[in-house]
């Protein structure tokens, strides 16, 4: 996202930069698409059909000519939510929800160009194809459901963890004893210790 030289946008001031680990995973990226703020604020990066649509396009998953609707998004937003969970699972080291492993093998076996049986009551059998737009979301979300397997099941999962400065709820991938996902949230972590340490020197 690109600002002028004066004038700095909404979208520069909030959304952090792309968190540790997250340009290799896009599923990472997916999870993180959803933001909290210091002041406690929730940012969904995906939350209306043009949103989603450039969020998909920006990481190469959707042509530029495609768009999508609301029940699209929403299946996007759907499966943001369960890899979040398989992350959660993935680190506290407990078991996820089936439903969360479902919706991820569920986007894996979906297959784009087949076009499923019908059986009409006055012509018979006849095969419909899916609308373009699914097709293009059910390819989308098959990409980001391998890539979460990919990560969850390769060496890396050992390093995911959660941005260690509250409010923040974004995944990273850790590097050495770094535990935040940008810049911004490791100053505020530092800040609040140093106030920690203060406070406790006061008392």
């Amino acid at each position: 996202m690109i600002a002028t030289s004066t004038v700095r946008t909404v979208e520069e001031v909030v959304y952090p930069p792309t968190a540790p680990g997250a340009e290799l995973y896009p599923a990472l990226d997916l999870a993180n698409s959803i933001l909290t703020t210091s002041g406690g604020n929730v940012i969904d990066l995906l939350d209306t059909p043009h949103a989603a649509t450039r969020w998909l396009q920006d990481h190469g998953l959707l042509p530029p000519e495609g768009r999508l609707h609301e029940t699209c998004a929403t299946r996007l937003r759907t499966m943001r939510q369960h890899l979040r969970a398989l992350l959660a699972a993935r680190i506290t080291r407990t078991l996820p929800s089936r439903e969360a492993v479902n919706a991820i093998n569920d986007a894996l076996t979906r297959v784009p160009t087949a076009a499923p049986l019908r059986w009409d009551s006055s012509t018979g059998p006849l095969r419909v194809p899916k609308h373009p737009t699914d097709q293009l979301v059910d390819h989308a979300l098959g990409l980001l459901a391998a890539d979460a397997a990919d990560l969850l099941t390769t060496p890396d999962a050992d390093r995911l963890t959660t941005c260690d400065s509250p409010p923040c709820t974004r995944y990273l991938l850790r590097n050495g004893r770094r535990q935040w996902c940008s810049t911004r949230c490791g100053d505020r972590a530092r800040a609040a210790r140093a106030y920690a340490r203060r406070t406790r020197s006061t008392t």
